[in-house]
């Protein structure tokens, strides 16, 4: 096993690029995605996101006035055994002003590290160098994962 050997065991952050990877069928990543996945089906990854997540992935099939996509977005990040979809709470967005306050990160950025934070995550898996490690929670960059 890969990168995903390290994280068993953990509540991972997964960051909206990684499920656009996933979903949209992007090969390079194939792999690695797979092998995550069935980590989290099995159990040995706990699987977080936020809200924001969904205001983010439906953006583009809303610009393509792609219904189906935009139903399996809305089907597919949601509570479940295998995901926990938090709320962008006020708390939360406190902690991501705060962390902005002290970092470089974007507010959408900020948030997901705050709720990522509130989670409980200790990883955050991203395809996005520009984010670096936050209070504590290890940035996992999928590309050199």
């Amino acid at each position: 096993m890969g990168f995903v050997s390290s994280l068993s065991g953990s509540s991972l952050y997964i960051d909206t690029n990684i499920f656009i990877y996933a979903f949209e069928g992007f090969p390079e990543y194939a792999d690695k995605l797979r092998e995550l996945f069935e980590a989290i089906d099995s159990g040995d990854v706990k699987a977080v996101t936020s809200e924001l997540t969904l205001a983010e992935l439906l953006v583009k099939p809303f610009m393509d006035a792609n219904t189906q996509r935009q139903s399996f977005y809305r089907d597919t990040i949601q509570n479940s055994d295998l995901l926990s979809v938090c709320p962008v709470s006020r708390d939360i967005l406190i902690e991501a002003a705060r962390l902005r306050s002290i970092s470089s990160l974007r507010l959408p950025d900020a948030i997901h590290f705050a709720t990522a934070s509130f989670a409980g995550c200790r990883f955050f898996l991203t395809n996005d160098r520009r984010i670096t490690s936050v209070m504590g929670i290890q940035v996992i960059i999928l590309s050199e994962a």
